[in-house]
């Protein structure tokens, strides 16, 4: 599609369905029989919305996605195309080590192979992007997604970032064996108080700045398509709406022009 033609499309749309296409549901709110529960119910969700949305999490298989996407073109009021986006950390049909496992290999090009195979075979499959690389450096094994990491070294994790997401992507994100990579969490999940998950994360800026910001650096300059922001706090700030992370560092500091998207939950 050329640019004049996206934006005669955003000039047809209503807001409405401009925000539709930010909003990301789960793949089992698309079953027929399905009823919105928890957050979704308590945020008032309708059909509607659903029918609106712009991306799905947490489809697996080829034939399931196939059917999401067919069905949601018929009746989208612009037939815009659904993304469909999953975590594949360490393999898609074919698993391979846990990205701490392959850290301990030192060998971030084996790393790179394993995600541009993940990538071949979920992109055969209708998905477009993985919520990977995971670039948190850990250091206390407490946290119970150490495992998600590819270790505690800060420039052995900025290697694997940047073979994973080169893995993924590969030269042309416009190929049809490639996956757009989101590197995550931005920014500091790896170091929550006490080894808690989504607990508060204080750092110095020192130590914020020269061992937890390079590997998402690393990320980005590899070229990954997509940052998540993390759930947790950084010195008492949400990571979600903290300008002074996501417009001043990483916007302006890091040269990050892509897409940013929050975690799911």
């Amino acid at each position: 599609m050329q640019h004049t033609e996206l934006e005669a499309l955003l000039h047809d749309m209503s807001l409405k369905e401009k925000i539709g296409q930010l909003f990301q549901i789960s793949g089992q709110l698309l079953a027929e029989d399905s009823a919105a529960m928890g957050p979704m119910q308590d945020m008032g969700v309708a059909r509607e919305d659903i029918s609106l949305a712009g991306t799905v999490l947490g489809v697996y298989g080829a034939e399931k996605i196939k059917k999401i996407q067919k069905e949601y073109m018929e009746h989208h009021p612009h037939h815009i195309p659904l993304i469909f986006m999953l975590d594949v950390i360490n393999g898609y049909r074919t698993v391979y080590p846990i990205p701490l496992a392959q850290g301990a290999s030192f060998r971030p090009e084996l790393s790179g192979a394993c995600a541009k195979m993940a990538a071949r075979e979920a992109a055969a499959a209708g998905l477009h992007v993985t919520f990977s690389p995971m670039t948190d450096l850990v250091r206390d094994a407490r946290w119970g997604r150490v495992m998600e990491s590819t270790g505690e070294d800060v420039w052995l994790n900025g290697r694997f970032a940047e073979a994973m997401t080169r893995g993924y992507q590969g030269d042309d994100l416009a190929g049809d064996e490639t996956l757009a990579a989101c590197v995550k969490h931005f920014a500091g999940y790896g170091a929550p108080d006490g080894g808690r998950d989504y607990n508060t994360v204080q750092l110095t800026e020192r130590t914020f700045r020269e061992y937890y910001l390079p590997a998402y650096q690393a990320a980005v300059d590899a070229g990954a398509a997509l940052v998540m922001t993390s759930f947790n706090t950084v010195n008492d700030i949400p990571a979600t709406v903290n300008k002074t992370l996501m417009r001043d560092i990483l916007r302006g500091e890091m040269g990050f022009d892509g897409v940013l998207i929050s975690d799911f939950g």
